[in-house]
């Protein structure tokens, strides 16, 4: 009996997060705003990797939340670049939920068209129960942890849109087996577009750019279609 009951608590709990998350979803969609939810585990290059993408994201402002369990260090490195950063420390929970986002965005301004990256809790495994809002659930994966992943976290892998392999320029002193990753993925998640990248030399991040400004080009072209009647006294310059 107690199990059915803790099975309720959390689908209700999971409901009422699904609920906000739509909400988040449809009131930046209104703003021009692609939300993409990254996810990895520790030590990844989450954030190296929204810094590599940074550099060539053309007309779309990046927005960042950036999760952790403590500190601000990536926040504060991130400010430091002159990017749009808001910090949301967890303390001990080991993913975001879309209230948390949420609140956040109602103390941002969201004042061009862009992409809200949102770094999750480095974890595979809570962050992909949780929607957050996201349009874009971007994974980020590496040679480093071994070519086992996509079978130890399925979850993860199969709920991505995008996957990116970072850190191949350490392939050659690595025992990783592409073939055997990529099999793994297949079987999750046919059509997910992977790219690999390196951190270090900023390989592959223009193509992983194109695809979300592609992405976020969808959105307004969307948008664009549905004639919004805001109340937030300001229009949109679609262009």
């Amino acid at each position: 009996m107690h199990d059915v009951r803790k099975i309720d608590v959390m689908e209700g709990i999971l409901d009422e997060n699904d609920q906000i998350a739509q909400h988040v979803k449809e009131h930046l969609s209104a703003h021009g705003v692609l939300i993409v939810n990254e996810m990895g585990a520790p030590g990844v290059g989450k954030t190296t990797t929204l810094k590599n993408i940074f550099k060539h994201l053309k007309e779309y402002k990046p927005y960042v939340i950036e999760g952790d369990i403590e500190s601000d260090l990536d926040t504060q490195d991130l400010k430091s670049m002159g990017i749009d950063t808001h910090q949301i420390n967890t303390y001990g929970a080991c993913h975001l939920d879309a209230p948390m986002i949420d609140h956040m965005v109602d103390h941002m301004q969201f004042d061009e068209k862009g992409i809200l990256f949102i770094e999750n809790i480095g974890n595979l495994v809570c962050p992909a129960e949780f929607t957050i809002g996201e349009h874009v659930m971007m994974l980020i994966s590496t040679v480093t942890e071994g070519s086992d992943k996509p079978y130890k976290y399925p979850l993860a892998f199969e709920k991505a849109d995008i996957i990116i392999l970072n850190k191949v320029d350490l392939i050659p002193y690595l025992d990783f087996d592409e073939d055997f990753f990529m099999k793994g993925v297949r079987a999750l998640n046919k059509d997910v577009p992977v790219f690999k990248v390196s951190g270090k030399t900023g390989e592959g991040f223009e193509e992983v750019a194109e695809w979300l400004m592609e992405r976020a080009g969808q959105l307004e072209a969307k948008d664009h279609s549905h004639h919004h009647d805001h109340h937030h006294g300001h229009t949109h310059d679609h262009k």
